[in-house]
């Protein structure tokens, strides 16, 4: 971690967070919200690009991950109350107005903020995933079915613990590997990853945040997003299939679209002078 990183613990939504901070205190803030095994490091690209254009960045180990707490129960893991921690981050902070950029689940929980939150949130930038909802309805593709399955796998109890954490989590590192470009991950990184994965509680709780998706997916709602929209999509994601990103666009009011061919789920690690470069031109 950059020298002029700051690690703080921020108590927000009855729960305490692992946050990084970098750029000016009083520039406009932007949250980068990771999804899927990752932790903050999944924005370690990012942050100083975005803080080198005036921004004041935090990024938070989400609730579950890395050094955040890890609430025991599924219920805490629902979309509304990860959506209330983002709120809770900015309002410590003393700011009414963010914006927020997400990727995998994080970038679900950015869908749900400026869908549901349109008076706090400046703009949203969300990097391969869709709208929850537009999930939901695109799960009857049956070529998003079969990339979907570990979905439904993760619903057993105990069992994708079991497996995902043997051999010193040795699936979720060739997982990692195998659906992204050659070299994206190093050992070096997959080192810091499994240091996050080992924390106590943190596996279920990673899990517990599709887990609780059987609680939120009948309560879903497909309001218009209001606020500006910037969509990247990495078009050879091993997990999502392209359309997605254009039928999220299409509940926006304002929405650019920009697919990078040759590029996986993990776009942000891979394409990262163009990400840095469509985020800073979004977010400015």
């Amino acid at each position: 971690m950059r020298s002029e990183w700051q690690r703080r613990r921020t108590a927000t939504n009855g729960v305490v967070l692992h946050t990084i901070g970098a750029g000016p205190e009083n520039g406009p803030l932007v949250i980068l919200l990771h999804g899927f095994p990752e932790f903050w490091l999944a924005w370690r690209r990012q942050i100083g690009p975005i803080a080198a254009a005036g921004l004041r960045v935090l990024v938070p180990d989400q609730r579950g991950y890395n050094l955040s707490d890890k609430p025991p129960d599924i219920a805490h893991y629902r979309l509304d109350t990860l959506t209330a921690d983002v709120l809770g981050l900015a309002d410590a902070l003393g700011r009414k107005q963010f914006a927020v950029v997400g990727h995998d689940w994080g970038a679900a929980v950015a869908w749900q903020l400026a869908a549901k939150h349109p008076e706090r949130i400046s703009r949203a930038a969300v990097l391969n995933a869709p709208h929850p909802a537009v999930l939901r309805s695109y799960l009857c593709h049956p070529s998003q079915l079969a990339k979907s399955w570990y979905m439904g796998f993760f619903q057993v109890p105990m069992l994708p613990e079991a497996i995902l954490s043997a051999g010193g989590f040795a699936m979720l590192a060739r997982t990692l590997r195998r659906s992204s470009l050659p070299g994206t991950f190093s050992e070096t990184d997959l080192q810091r990853y499994r240091d996050a994965w080992r924390q106590p509680d943190a596996l279920t709780a990673m899990l517990n945040w599709y887990r609780a998706l059987r609680h939120d997916a009948l309560t879903i709602a497909v309001p218009r997003v209001r606020v500006p929209v910037r969509i990247i999509w990495g078009d050879d994601d091993a997990f999502l299939n392209k359309g997605l990103a254009d039928a999220s666009g299409a509940i926006c009011d304002h929405c650019t679209i920009h697919h990078l061919p040759g590029f996986t789920h993990w776009v942000q690690h891979e394409a990262t002078v163009e990400v840095n470069r469509l985020l800073v031109e979004f977010l400015c």
